[in-house]
């Protein structure tokens, strides 16, 4: 019977069962392995020797004092216990306190006249000053020298805080850790010795004992630098292999075919496409031309062209005999990229007669008489989403089976089974961090090989997230916008502090209606309470994220007074508005859960200019392109998340009027939300803004549940803060795995992935 390795001991072995269970249902720690894993997030100094008439209120102290007396006192009924243990340095006294079941071992060694060392915080109790549980050290040396020798030392010792709960103290962790400490021993090395001895780190065992129980330090920041590099270095493995694999599998090879679609749609655009547009298109020709599949990430400012990019490639695809499809996370958005990617070819099949829903020309495939529409005439572009009627499904479905569709936009919908492609050749994702790994996948199985892919973000990556969340994709920046688009301004509207300003930001509204234009009010909050429970679950297959604080930030606003009442609400607030300052205006709403024909009713009619103000959730976050929509008014824009807003932002100045956002908010103006608006309102600059959004989100929020896997196994490394060590990390891991992609020789690394990496990245990684 093989041996189980110490670190994969069940804790409960070693624990007991009662703390195992605690551990395992609060902390998520079953192994000897996943408590020594479990890192010490900060530490505290004992202090320096203090006298008892100088102790300091509410900072950690240690003292050498004798004990002057000592007994157990119970309260409520007999049921509980404390120790009360009285302390005399000569000069003063202070009072100890134990509860429960920490009363026993200290009454069996605080005896009258022993002396020790006491550790812990000052509090005040009966207007006496105490320590709550102190830990302690037994002074039995007789030498006044060894005495004073030992109580520094212990002075200076590091008390390490646990990440704790409720029914787990920090200390309790700490003891349950002394109890698995000497297994570190056993610690599997992953790093190669070359590598280890190259930089100078602390072996693995090492770093678990100066995590844990540093005597300096300088101890802990060694062994954080080391553990550091076990977690980017590891992850960066994973996903180099990833990379690597990708190489290995066969894809069909998409290169140009000169006078088909693509160089008609060139032809016939009314403007020169950007250099950044160029550059990144290239790079995506490049990879598309390779018999490999392409996995690239295409991250881009608000405005910059994304989708006339991702229709190049597509169009690319289809000249070659192939299929594409445009996965979108929402029926508005999909929706919206049927109807601009249709508008951009329709109106060329009006100038140039380019698009055609015809018949195919004489490219046809031998094998069944038909090809994917890549004439000069034209391909078909198809909808399909789960609110389509059955006479439309059936037909979008057969188009796609045969082959008359060369492009295909829809939502979730297009990852059921019985869609059929007759070859698919690109998958496009866009928003990547609205879908899960497996809806992904389930499109891209849909290939007769594996199809090349293109996700697509218009929220700015900082490097490390995108060395980290994205590292199994090679990525494109599209940073420089089209000329024509203009400027947008931002300001803050304090709605407390100055209601009058609130009262201006309606006129404004109104100035840029009655100018001709529209605008835009989004609230966090639907409104109608009555279907909330429908709201949360979402409806299958199509469901839209309206809610602000499904996916924008709570943080610091639930500190703010604005955060006593709900959200603002899209059907209260344009009652309001129609009721008040905007009365005599077309006003219409949009939200997630109306039904789809009413959605892309309301959407179609705002676009022609029909409807003079929309009031929506953040259902028109992404894809929606009103030219003619220059102002933008954001209620309680402190619920929202940096990168949030400037997305929303973006749905205005996208015609040659300058666009404004206005940001109303009732926080405080010296709160941090208020200090995030500010900076809103600063800069259009999105990846400036996705650097200040991250300084102030948790680790967990950047990198989403789609990579759940990395959150649990990033315990030291910051996405955030250690942009040097991920960067080196990957070059290392890409050295190593060029060199022996199965990792044959290097073992320990082999165990570590499959120790540190939990099933779900496994499964990420496994999946692309």
């Amino acid at each position: 019977m093989e041996r189980v390795s110490a670190f994969d001991e069940p804790l409960k072995k070693l624990l007991g069962g009662p703390t195992a269970k605690v551990m395992a249902d609060h902390l998520d720690l079953h192994t000897v392995g996943d408590l020594l894993h479990h890192y010490p997030r900060r530490y505290e100094e004992r202090g320096r020797l203090t006298a008892l008439t100088d102790l300091p209120l509410d900072e950690h102290v240690t003292v050498v004092a004798q004990v002057a007396d000592a007994r157990v006192m119970t309260f409520n009924g007999g049921r509980g216990r404390r120790l009360e243990v009285t302390l005399t340095d000569g000069s003063g006294r202070l009072q100890l306190v134990f509860f429960g079941h920490g009363v026993h071992k200290p009454h069996k060694e605080l005896l009258p006249g022993r002396r020790a060392m006491f550790a812990g915080k000052v509090s005040v109790f009966n207007r006496k000053l105490q320590l709550a549980h102190p830990t302690y050290q037994l002074l039995d040396v007789r030498d006044e020298d060894e005495a004073t020798e030992a109580a520094d030392a212990f002075a200076g010792q590091l008390l390490p805080i646990y990440p704790a709960c409720k029914q787990l103290d920090s200390w309790r962790i700490a003891k349950a850790v002394d109890t698995v400490l000497p297994s570190a021993g056993e610690a599997v090395d992953p790093l190669p010795p070359s590598l280890r001895e190259g930089r100078g780190f602390v072996s693995l065992p090492e770093a678990l004992l100066k995590i844990h129980r540093p005597h300096t330090k300088a101890d802990v920041a060694a062994a954080r630098e080391r553990l550091k590099w076990d977690e980017a270095f590891v992850l960066q493995v994973a996903l180099a292999r990833r990379r690597h694999s990708d190489t290995e599998l066969p894809a069909a090879a998409r290169g140009p075919v000169p006078g088909r679609l693509l160089d008609s749609f060139d032809a016939g655009l009314p403007f020169t496409l950007t250099e950044g547009q160029r550059m990144v298109t290239d790079e995506i020709f490049r990879d598309l031309a390779t018999e490999h599949p392409m996995h690239r990430l295409l991250q881009g400012e608000v405005g910059s062209g994304k989708t006339l990019v991702a229709l190049r490639a597509m169009l690319r695809v289809v000249d070659a005999g192939g299929q594409t499809a445009l996965l979108a996370p929402t029926e508005v958005l999909a929706q919206q990229h049927h109807r601009s990617i249709t508008e951009m070819m329709g109106e060329l099949a009006e100038n140039w007669g380019l698009w055609r829903e015809a018949p195919l020309d004489e490219g046809r495939r031998p094998d069944d008489g038909r090809a994917p529409g890549g004439s000069g005439r034209g391909t078909k572009v198809v909808l399909l989403t789960g609110s389509m009627g059955t006479a439309a499904r059936r037909q979008a479905l057969l188009d796609l089976v045969t082959g008359e569709a060369g492009i295909v936009i829809g939502t979730h919908a297009l990852i059921e089974d019985k869609v059929k492609f007759h070859d698919l050749g690109l998958v496009v994702v866009d928003e990547q961090h609205r879908f899960g790994v497996e809806q992904r996948d389930a499109l891209r199985s849909k290939g007769k090989q594996q199809p090349h892919l293109l996700v697509m973000t218009a929220t700015p990556i900082p490097r490390t997230v995108a060395m980290t969340v994205f590292g199994d994709l090679e990525t494109s920046v599209l940073d420089q916008l089209p000329a024509g688009r203009s400027p947008i301004a931002s300001h803050v509207v304090p709605a407390k502090d100055k209601p009058h300003f609130l009262d201006r930001a309606w006129e404004r509204v109104r100035e840029e209606v009655e100018g001709g234009h529209q605008a835009y009010v989004v609230c966090p909050r639907i409104g109608d309470d009555t279907d909330e429970a429908a709201e949360k679950k979402g409806k299958k297959g199509d469901a839209a994220p309206d809610d602000a604080e499904k996916k924008g930030k709570k943080g610091d606003a639930a500190a703010d007074d604005a955060e006593k009442r709900p959200p603002l609400a899209v059907l209260e607030i344009a009652a309001q508005l129609a009721r008040g300052p905007l009365a005599g205006l077309r006003i219409e709403v949009l939200h997630g859960r109306m039904p789809p024909d009413e959605k892309d009713d309301v959407m179609r009619r705002f676009a022609a200019g029909r409807v003079d103000v929309l009031v929506a959730t953040t259902v028109i976050e992404v894809g929606v392109n009103v030219p003619n929509a220059t102002a933008m008014v954001i209620m309680d824009a402190d619920r929202f998340g940096v990168s949030q807003l400037h997305q929303l932002r973006g749905r205005v100045g996208r015609g040659s009027a300058p666009g404004l956002c206005l940001l109303v908010s009732e926080a405080h103006e010296a709160s941090p939300a208020r200090a995030r608006l500010s900076a809103v309102a600063a800069t259009l600059d999105g990846f400036e803004l996705s650097r200040i959004d991250l300084e102030q989100r948790r680790e967990g929020d950047v990198l989403g549940q789609a990579q759940s896997g990395v959150r649990s196994s990033l315990r030291v490394l910051s996405v955030i803060d250690d942009e040097e060590v991920i960067a080196a990390a990957r070059e290392e891991a890409v050295r190593i795995v060029a060199a022996d992609p199965a990792l044959e020789r290097l073992p320990e690394l082999r165990t570590a992935l499959d120790a540190l990496l939990d099933k779900d990245r496994e499964e990420y990684l496994d999946k692309g």
